[in-house]
């Protein structure tokens, strides 16, 4: 982003989060196309001007309940409202899931009433939507078994800043039809992007996700290609993407599924049919020598450690718009 634009920095409407969407951000399909927009968009501003917005969450307070074990999602929360001047509070909750000790709306109610917003990682995208429903403070989906919205906003605001518009950009998804590949589905579709996803047979992205999908990319222009062959699929493309064979809760399943994906191993033969100048991916943790090998990963058109970046300044961004961060941009700083 060039000094030129921060300069002439846009005006955000007021209470930006009922502009865009509702109170909370459950699914990528809350967002539609101008939610991810501005997110992406504000992501930007605040990974060039940091200091402008050091107190602009000044007083706001944050819970995290997670029932996963987490890295990335959960530094890049806790850093990323510290940032912006508020408070976190962590609430491990990989022993006994939500809603077991006590009703999800008894829980909903109680927060409300003490924190400003409540950040879930879950293995059920019921408990996430449940606790929307019940609580009147922003709810935001840090990622469950169907969808992982704020990873999908990374991966495209990382995209942008390597390519610029997205709507020429080509990606190319390759291994399990998971949560991952069903939020650069949904993500794609509100962009007006171009997207290939290929797995196994019978390892497909969910079909009302899929539909979902579709429908928006008929009102956005995007391309959304459903393949099982990993080599047509990364064939021109400008990036190309990979996950866990078998993601949390499915360890069970992991055996079975060494023996189905390693035609779908992001590696250098893969890799080959891709566009010279493409970019390589994943979510994070890699299981090196399975889903992707040590020269995919380690190479220097490798964009692992950018998309683990950008979770920061999009999450950022999303707690900026949900909790009602200064309706107008802070002036610029001189120590950006």
């Amino acid at each position: 982003m060039n000094s030129q634009s921060l300069k002439r920095a846009p005006v955000l409407p007021t209470r930006v989060s009922g502009t865009f969407w509702g109170s909370d951000l459950v699914s990528t399909r809350d967002l539609g196309r101008p939610g991810v927009e501005a997110v992406l968009h504000l992501a930007g501003i605040m990974k060039a001007r940091p200091a402008d917005f050091r107190s602009t969450l000044a007083g706001k307070q944050m819970v995290m309940f997670f029932e996963k074990p987490s890295l990335r999602t959960r530094l890049t929360f806790e850093a990323g409202m510290s940032s912006l001047g508020g408070a976190t509070f962590f609430v491990d909750q990989t022993q006994e899931p939500l809603g077991t000790r006590e009703k999800l709306s008894d829980i909903a109610h109680n927060l409300e009433r003490w924190v400003d917003a409540i950040v879930l990682r879950t293995f059920a995208q019921n408990t996430i939507a449940g606790m929307a429903a019940h609580a009147s403070i922003p709810v935001i989906n840090a990622l469950s078994d169907l969808e992982h919205p704020c990873q999908a906003l990374a991966d495209y605001f990382t995209l942008q800043e390597r390519f610029g518009d997205l709507k020429n950009i080509r990606l190319a998804y390759v291994g399990d039809g998971n949560n991952v590949a069903h939020s650069l589905l949904l993500t794609c579709a509100c962009l007006g992007s171009k997207i290939r996803v290929a797995t196994p047979k019978g390892y497909g992205p969910n079909t009302q996700i899929l539909a979902d999908a579709q429908a928006i990319a008929e009102q956005t222009g995007a391309v959304i290609e459903v393949l099982s062959d990993p080599q047509e699929a990364v064939e021109g493309v400008d990036a190309v993407y990979t996950d866990a064979w078998a993601s949390m809760g499915q360890e069970h399943e992991a055996g079975k599924r060494a023996k189905i994906f390693p035609p779908y191993q992001m590696n250098q033969e893969l890799v080959a049919g891709a566009a010279p100048h493409a970019v390589f991916m994943h979510c994070l943790p890699a299981h090196r020598g399975e889903e992707i090998t040590d020269a995919v990963m380690d190479s220097e058109r490798s964009v692992v450690f950018d998309q683990a970046e950008s979770r920061l300044h999009v999450q950022k961004a999303i707690l900026y718009l949900l909790l009602g961060g200064e309706t107008r941009l802070p002036s610029r700083s001189a120590h950006a």
